[in-house]
């Protein structure tokens, strides 16, 4: 799993890679979260708030965006940081999720909103699911 975040003006662009579809979403929750409370999932977290998030879209672009909004919308809602995703069921078009993660007082970095601008997921040359997220801060 690879995240890396690269330069953009009123924007944060995350350029995410997974050795399988559902490990590029994994990446993108992971990454997303990581915005809204710096590193937060990159330290050992016990987990204290989990719910159920089922998204259906045309493709696996539209999927994933759809499923990054949804994780975003729950996290404001639930004041929520997310570090983990349990697929209960998944296909490119489709899927149901558990999404764990820690309730928080608040959030270091504001995420309006993910933009399917420039998301295009999609396998890269050496193989890994790949593609860029762009999230309007």
């Amino acid at each position: 799993m690879k995240i890396e975040y690269l330069s953009h003006t009123a924007d944060i662009r995350m350029k995410i890679e997974g050795s399988h579809l559902e490990e590029l979403f994994r990446a993108g929750v992971i990454g997303m979260s990581n915005i809204l409370k710096d590193g937060f999932c990159n330290q050992k977290v016990k987990f204290d708030y989990q719910c159920i998030v089922e998204i259906t879209a045309l493709d696996s672009t539209c999927l994933l965006i759809d499923f990054l909004s949804e994780v975003l919308s729950v996290s404001y809602t639930q004041k929520a940081i997310f570090c983990e995703v349990v697929f209960l069921d998944f296909t490119p078009h489709h899927t149901i999720a558990e999404i764990r993660g820690k309730k928080t007082q608040g959030f270091d970095e504001e995420i309006k909103a993910v933009t399917y601008h420039e998301a295009d997921v999609r396998k890269n040359k050496r193989d890994q699911w790949a593609t860029l997220i762009i999230f309007d801060i």
